[in-house]
């Protein structure tokens, strides 16, 4: 695999074959052949997932595999130009998908080794006719501009220059001759090009006269192309469903003029393997209004051999409801997809896995590692690369700008990912760097609301995010507020995990550094963990056993440990082991942001929660009367020794972890009961703890007990109840 990305082997493989080969028929950056495994139809891929899951990045591979040895295009559905027309072009002579398809058309068009360029005759014909329709006799050099650029997709040699000109040259002479005042002028334009497509014997004007002829089969033309071309203008202008049927003929026209390329023996010699369509962000309009015309007519059996490839944010959409659906890693052999009657089964949806701890290994190594580094430089602090995996959960995006922050602050004595994420990585040299932690939020939540999204990041559940938004955010954001950032996170395809508002631990992670770093007295961080430590301040014996635990974790995150260390310390004996456990993992995994002067820096540097977890603060510990001090200052050491290792911005510490298996034995000779699962998890803890994997409590696959696990699946419309 001569890709730079890393986890993606089943779609860039090329022995055995990966999904891009067997689709494509051509080996990535090889003019190899390899044999179709869907010869008759390939299916509409749409590689599916939350932000930072490198979906972009897979588009870009697929774009530089192919380019050169087949025409290959790439757009993004979120790029500007396909947002709104140009301030000079009328609003109904312009679409999303007019604009994507000139600019598809334009990558589409250019010469691969062994072939030349493919012209665009049809399409070029109902795009001027599409353009026509926001024309006036005002609008001579635009008319000038757009008429040139539309007819650059019929160029396949020399012609262009002399014949554009000269057509060009009529239409405008017709225009001003026809027209004495303002408004569009569709028929004298169709007239000219129907004439200018009539003189000469040159082959761009055969082909042109071909694709004008193409058009006689619209609906009610009646055979006769010049009207066909009008009645596409008139519905391309008139929005809603008739702008949809003009779009899909359009579409239509496109696959047709690339299905031309591809006829007869002789050009099949010279073109193998597929050509290649690259969708990024297919949910907004320029891709959406793509996707589903080719789908429909796939399922209507108007066939063509284009390899879509597309990405969606989320998991799941309206136009894709009976979609195949396998993983990338499912697809690695053979997608076993089929198609059936419906157009949206015409689509294979293919969801990315996050990186492999492995994966994460070689990014950091590779990124991370400064060449030629100066005597006395910084390594690599040998648990970075586990712990950045625990704390991305496998994203790339999370994975690569950390090794990049790495790489540049690393020598600067940012030895922890605390540090990493708050010191400032420049990406481009062109701009001025910015924190770590900005940079990545800046990708994971665009578009506004990151102001409220972190404040609700501190929440559990709607309820205590609704008290969060009453207590600490505008009045008029409220529960409707509420409810729309839900709904955001699950379009988006954020996991969902009992006891936290915002599901996913990384980017939650990154919301409450931005929290605490908001002001330089850290006032906001504490007025939110104090209205969630208030809220659940339930006096009631059935709701305090519910509630307990949240308080505690809110106390603990405004760094008042005594309670929570008290009430691991009285429920020792008298709760089952299993849930002490996990109410000791859940308090636990409060966060811990120590004060920071206003520029982010630590005022001494120092995290006490080592020395407590190592026993060197127990001389100055006095225990409440009547408590032995023995078990009160052993559970003190073990919810400080959990907190830290826990803690995903922190290196893990072998002294501490060792401390933490001991203190999980002594444990167990206090509870026979228990005896068994505490011995396990003095076990399995320190080990999970330096090879960066969250704490579970043992023989628990559930999500409660569980620290910083983070979910591939998308967030589901489901309500979860507090872990009692």
């Amino acid at each position: 695999m001569h890709t730079g990305l890393h986890g993606r082997g089943a779609l860039f493989d090329t022995d055995p074959p990966g999904l891009a080969s067997r689709l494509v028929g051509l080996r990535p950056y090889q003019l190899r052949s390899t044999p179709y495994e869907h010869p008759g139809e390939p299916p509409f891929v749409v590689f599916a997932g939350g932000r930072g899951l490198g979906k972009s990045a897979v588009l870009r591979e697929l774009r530089d595999a192919y380019r050169g040895h087949t025409p290959v295009a790439l757009i993004d559905g979120e790029d500007r130009q396909f947002a709104a027309p140009p301030s000079e072009r009328p609003a109904e002579a312009w679409s999303p998908v007019g604009q994507a398809l000139t600019t598809i058309a334009e990558q589409l068009a250019e010469p691969v080794t062994g072939a030349g360029r493919i012209g665009f005759p049809r399409l070029a014909a109902g795009l001027l006719t599409v353009a026509a329709g926001g024309w006036s006799n005002r609008d001579v050099p635009r008319i000038r501009q757009e008429a040139e650029r539309i007819l650059l997709l019929n160029e396949n040699g020399s012609w262009l220059s002399g014949f554009a000109g000269r057509w060009v040259s009529k239409v405008i002479s017709r225009l001003v001759a026809s027209m004495s005042g303002t408004g569009p002028v569709v028929e004298p334009i169709i007239e000219a090009t129907l004439e200018a497509f009539a003189e000469g014997v040159a082959p761009a004007h055969r082909r042109l006269r071909k694709a004008a002829t193409w058009y006689r089969d619209y609906p009610n033309a009646g055979g006769s192309p010049k009207l066909a071309l009008i009645l596409l203008s008139r519905h391309f202008r008139a929005g809603g469903d008739s702008l949809r049927h003009a779009e899909r003929h359009l579409v239509r026209a496109l696959l047709a003029d690339l299905d031309d390329a591809y006829s007869g023996v002789i050009q099949r010699s010279h073109r193998p393997g597929r050509p290649v369509v690259l969708i990024d962000n297919v949910q907004e309009p320029a891709g959406l209004r793509l996707l589903e015309p080719v789908l429909r007519d796939r399922a209507d059996g108007i066939a063509d051999q284009v390899v879509f490839c597309a990405t969606l944010r989320g998991y799941a959409h309206p136009a894709l409801r009976n979609a195949g659906r396998r993983t990338l890693p499912e697809a690695a052999r053979e997608s076993g997809w089929e198609p059936g009657t419906s157009p949206s089964s015409r689509a294979l949806l293919v969801s990315l896995p996050p990186l492999t701890p492995d994966d994460t290994l070689h990014i950091v190594d590779t990124v991370a590692q400064v060449p030629s580094p100066a005597p006395g430089a910084a390594d690599v602090p040998p648990h970075l690369p586990h712990a950045t995996h625990r704390l991305t959960g496998g994203s790339p995006l999370g994975i690569t700008l950390l090794a990049g922050s790495a790489r540049q602050n690393l020598p600067q004595g940012a030895d922890s990912l605390g540090r990493l994420l708050t010191a400032e990585v420049v990406l481009h040299e062109a701009r001025d760097g910015r924190p770590t932690y900005q940079e990545l939020l800046a990708h994971l939540v665009p578009g506004g609301r990151l102001d409220e999204l972190t404040v609700l990041a501190a929440a559990h559940d709607r309820d205590s995010a609704c008290v969060l938004a009453e207590a600490q955010l505008p009045e008029d954001f409220g529960a409707s507020g509420v409810l729309d950032l839900e709904e955001r996170l699950t379009a988006e395809g954020w996991p969902t995990a009992c006891g936290q508002f915002v599901g996913d631990p990384f980017l939650r992670a990154l919301l409450l550094l931005r929290l605490h770093h908001g002001d330089p007295d850290h006032a906001r961080w504490r007025a939110v963990h104090r209205t969630l430590a208030d809220h659940y301040q339930d006096p009631g014996e059935a709701a305090a056993r519910d509630t307990t635990r949240y308080r505690l974790h809110h106390e603990l995150a405004l760094g008042k440990a005594d309670s929570a260390v008290a009430h691991l310390r009285d429920t020792f004996s008298r709760t089952d082991t299993r849930a002490w456990l996990s109410s000791l993992l859940f308090i636990a995994s409060a966060p811990y942001f120590h004060p920071h002067d206003p520029d982010g820096r630590d005022f001494d540097g120092h995290d006490p929660r080592a020395s407590v977890a190592l026993g060197h603060t127990d001389a100055a510990q006095q225990p409440p009367d009547s408590v032995d001090a023995v078990p009160h200052l052993r559970v003190r050491r073990l919810l400080h020794a959990v907190w830290l290792l826990t803690d995903p911005l922190v290196l893990p510490d072998p002294k501490v972890t060792e401390r933490l298996r001991f203190e999980l034995e002594q444990l167990s000779n206090l509870r026979p009961a228990g005896s068994a699962l505490l011995w396990r998890a003095s076990r399995d803890w320190p080990a999970e703890a330096l090879a960066g994997r969250p704490l579970r409590v043992p023989g628990d696959d559930g999500e409660t007990g569980t620290v910083n696990r983070r979910s591939t699946q998308p967030r589901a419309p489901k309500e979860c109840l507090p872990p009692s």
